[in-house]
């Protein structure tokens, strides 16, 4: 790459948004919590106590650490397991498993957390989600998230 190319930085909640927008059937569900982004992200980043708590289909999920990056090992309400690939980082996870994708961002704003979920079901052999109720589970678990803060 040359020097001289422009660079542009985003913040997660954009960088979701360009993401998702990238990913047949992804829709992404936003909204301001009126919380603190320390305190928002404290739950949301704690995948192994926090996660399962807005996320309506999370059982429960262990992180461990490996050669490569974290790991999620979760397992849903319905008993399905997925092992997932993580990126954690302050204000931004994207998990990876072979059928599903989890995509969450934050930034602090004015009043609070501005708060960004994608996710849902990958289509086997496509890069693509099945777009059936992801905008709509996806707002379900930022309802959740929010309520923990109202």
């Amino acid at each position: 790459m040359s020097g001289s190319w422009p660079v542009a930085e985003l913040d997660p909640v954009r960088r979701l948004h360009v993401l998702a927008s990238a990913i047949s059937g992804a829709a992404v569900a936003s909204r301001v919590i009126s919380a603190p982004f320390e305190q928002v992200w404290q739950v949301a980043g704690d995948l192994e106590r926090g996660l399962g708590t807005f996320e309506p289909d999370m059982r429960s999920v262990r992180v461990e650490q490996t050669e490569s990056g974290l790991v999620a090992h979760a397992r849903s309400r319905y008993g399905f397991r997925a092992r997932f690939e993580v990126d954690l980082r302050p204000g931004w996870v994207w998990m990876q498993s072979r059928f599903l994708l989890i995509g969450l961002a934050a930034v602090p704003v004015a009043g609070g957390t501005l708060f960004a979920a994608t996710g849902g079901v990958r289509v086997p052999g496509r890069a693509g989600l099945v777009p059936l109720l992801v905008r709509r589970a996806n707002e379900r678990a930022l309802d959740r998230l929010a309520a923990r803060f109202s």
